[in-house]
Order: structure tokens, then sequence, then C-alpha cells
């Protein structure tokens, strides 16, 4: 999904702060997919899957809410929301890390 909105944001979007907004969306939609793939085989315990499900449901409602609000008018009110999940679930993958 990551890469079909950085190819429109690319090549078919004209207004460059626009384009700028969802190659933002992007960016973090692909390195935060890309560290639930390399960490998901090592979140073992309670703490560590949950910090997983929240940074899924944070990058999802962030990049989710920017991509929308450019592409689709709606409100951009989740991204504010997606961020604060995602801060909150590197922490708790960070304490989870240090009670191993």
């Amino acid at each position: 999904m990551a890469i079909g909105l950085a190819a429109y944001a690319a090549h078919g979007v004209p207004d460059p702060k626009v384009q700028a907004a969802l190659q933002s969306a992007c960016l973090y939609a692909f390195g935060h997919g890309i560290a639930l793939a390399a960490l998901a085989p090592r979140a073992r315990r309670a703490l560590g899957q949950w910090a997983l499900r929240l940074l899924l449901v944070g990058t999802l409602a962030f990049s989710g809410s920017i991509a929308l609000h450019h592409l689709a008018g709606a409100s951009s009110a989740l991204a504010p929301a997606g961020g604060v999940a995602m801060m909150l679930a590197w922490l708790l993958w960070a304490v989870d890390a240090l009670r191993r």
C-alpha cells in the first residue's frame, strides 16, 4: 500500500505540499512496517506483543489519517493519536527489552 501511495505522490500529485505530506506518510508506514516485520519474531512476551499491536494501530492511524486527509479530504484528527500511539509502542518495546 505504501509503495503505491509513494508512487502516486511522486508521479501523480502536482502540489508540492501535498506530495511532501504523502511522502512523509509513506516514510512512516515503510519504516514501521519494516520494524514490525523484524521485531514480530522477537516478541515472545505479552508486553512486547502489545507494543507491536500498538505500533501497528498507531502507524495505520498516523499514516492513514494523513493520506486520507490529502487524498479524500477526510479529517486528519487521528494523526496526533497515531503519533502518540507509536511513541508509546516504542517505549513499551524498550521497557520489555530492558526486562529481559
